[in-house]
């Protein structure tokens, strides 16, 4: 039997050497997106409301502008954030492009 050996990494955006933007962030975004709503974002993603206000509040502070503008109506993305949203989809695509080739150069294990 073989079993090939595969490389694992987590993909982050950094940004001044800290992680700014991942996949649960980014799936964050998608569903404050979706719903209109910080609130209802985070009850369909199984966290507190301060756990996703504390993220948005965090990536807009970070990035310096705000990614999630909240107003009477609800929530909306920016411009911003749905580029970052496009920028962090490729590159995460690039990344998984990259480990599926890294996994091909390792060898296999012979039981």
């Amino acid at each position: 039997m073989e079993t090939q050996l595969r490389a694992d990494g987590r993909f982050w955006l950094t940004l001044d050497g800290k992680n700014f933007l991942g996949r649960g962030r980014i799936e964050l975004l998608q569903r404050i997106r979706e719903t209109g709503s910080i609130s209802r974002a985070a009850k369909a993603m199984k966290m507190s409301y301060r756990a996703a206000w504390d993220a948005v509040d965090a990536m807009n502070a970070a990035w310096g502008l705000p990614l999630v503008a909240s107003g009477p109506a609800g929530s909306r993305l920016t411009p911003d954030a749905e580029h970052l949203i496009d920028a962090y989809q490729k590159a995460e695509a690039r990344h998984a492009a990259f480990m599926e080739k890294l996994a091909q150069d390792l060898p296999a294990r012979h039981a």
